[in-house]
């Protein structure tokens, strides 16, 4: 039995060693940082590879002399101990050559740190709000707000369909930003500690409830970069990725102009009566987006944590009730409060689908206008 499992052991390292030196299967290490793509990132990698390459040179001078000493001053070569117990000049030496080495280390990482922490003067400011599992941005001076979350499809989710490119990587709503402008981010959250962490960007910050951190960056490159909440934040911490969408000034203005006109349409849209068949096709879309991660997609919950809605109480019982807990959430629990994060449409919407989906069939609505009144 031992040497069967010596061999199992033996033929899975030479598998191993075959594949590491196969040409074709070789993958990237990636055992460096990566530069990014703004001036924060590529400060914190050449420090890094300066302090890198600082610890490289004392690597080499100290093991160096050690192995030096051990070879060259051996017992069999007839090396005797030196008979000292203490020395002046070695003991200066051995105290003023890593004062001034972390001194030369220092300097650069202290001008870097306050760098990465001087959010004045800046062009764009954007409240940050971690909710969960999503996050929500505020665009202060241009007064455009939305909420931002993840897009991957639940067939990927759960191994119906296979996995895209970015799986896991995807919203319904980026972070759009122009380019060589700086961005101040004001990183809070609603709930518990999330962190908005985007890797090329070179910046992280913890989200944390009823507190607000600054942070800043400048992209110099049009393009998409990618991040994750990078605090475990929930059953769902791994499903509220963040992308941020560099553009042009142009494209910048023109996306601003966009997303003022969808503001107004909304706007408008909460001023009318709506049918039946509206809310329910518009908040299945929103159940989607923000009631399904707990409640489920068919409303049966997850028993002992998050109540069924289908043929529950909350959903088949008073109207008004129904509507001011998925406003004001109930505190203590889970259930988060969505008035600040849901338009009066969007709130009368779901509300209007849960209570007439999956068989509940109240045959009743929430108008928009109810949703004003309750605020």
């Amino acid at each position: 039995m031992l040497v069967t499992k010596v061999k199992r052991i033996l033929a899975a390292l030479g598998g191993f060693a075959l594949a590491a030196f196969a040409g074709g299967a070789s993958a990237e290490y990636g055992l460096n940082l990566h530069r990014g793509v703004t001036s924060i990132s590529t400060t914190a990698y050449d420090l890094h590879m300066l302090i890198l390459w600082v610890c490289v040179a004392i690597g080499v001078v100290v093991f160096g002399a050690m192995f030096y000493s051990i070879i060259m001053h051996r017992k069999s070569k007839g090396a005797k101990p030196a008979q000292f117990h203490e020395s002046t000049t070695v003991e200066i030496i051995w105290t003023v050559v890593p004062f001034l080495i972390l001194v030369s280390m220092a300097i650069p990482a202290t001008k870097a740190l306050v760098a990465m922490e001087d959010t004045s003067n800046a062009d764009i400011s954007i409240k940050v709000t971690g909710y969960q599992w999503k996050w929500g941005y505020d665009y202060l001076e241009d007064e455009v707000s939305f909420l931002s979350t993840l897009s991957t499809p639940k067939a990927q989710i759960y191994n119906h369909q296979d996995k895209s490119e970015e799986y896991l990587l995807e919203v319904d709503n980026p972070l759009v930003v122009p380019v060589n402008k700086k961005v101040r981010l004001l990183v809070t959250a609603s709930d518990v500690i999330h962190a908005w962490w985007v890797p090329e960007l070179g910046m992280k910050k913890d989200a944390i409830p009823g507190f607000i951190n600054e942070m800043w960056f400048r992209i110099d490159k049009e393009g998409t970069y990618r991040g994750q909440c990078a605090e475990l934040c929930g059953k769902d911490h791994g499903f509220m990725p963040i992308v941020v969408v560099a553009k042009s000034e142009a494209d910048y203005a023109a996306w601003v102009t966009a997303q003022k006109g969808a503001a107004d349409a909304d706007a408008a849209a909460a001023e009318r009566d709506w049918d039946l068949a509206g809310l329910m096709e518009r908040g299945e879309k929103v159940y989607s987006k923000t009631c399904a991660a707990c409640h489920q997609a068919g409303g049966e919950g997850v028993p002992g944590t998050f109540p069924a809605l289908k043929g529950g109480a909350i959903a088949t019982g008073d109207k008004a009730a129904h509507l001011a807990l998925v406003m004001n959430g109930k505190p203590g629990t889970a259930m988060a409060a969505f008035a600040g994060q849901l338009s009066d449409v969007d709130l009368a919407a779901v509300v209007t689908y849960e209570r007439n989906a999956w068989g509940n069939n109240k045959s009743d609505l929430v108008q928009p206008s109810e949703v004003k009144s309750a605020r």
